[in-house]
């Protein structure tokens, strides 16, 4: 069983201390689901950030032409530990 990000926090990781958890927040976008477009927006952050911990699904939507969906749009919310 894993621990939730906010307990680890609280109580510092592996006896290095109190830690520190920033988040970005990202649209991820995808002509095939919502879910895609969340692991669109993880893989992108991934390419620059080191130590995703966690991701919240903060609220998804869509664009839509000729009363069809064409685009999934969901926003995330990537978090990850601050390295010293």
């Amino acid at each position: 069983m894993t621990t939730p990000i906010a307990t680890r926090v609280a109580n510092g990781s592996k006896g290095e201390g109190m830690a520190v958890i920033k988040t970005i927040d990202l649209v991820g976008v995808s002509k095939e689901s919502w879910r895609d477009a969340a692991a669109q927006a993880l893989a992108e952050a991934g390419k620059t950030i080191r130590g995703i911990e966690g991701m919240d699904i903060l609220e998804t939507s869509a664009v839509v032409e000729d009363n069809k969906i064409a685009e999934y749009h969901t926003h995330v919310q990537i978090k990850f530990r601050l390295e010293r």
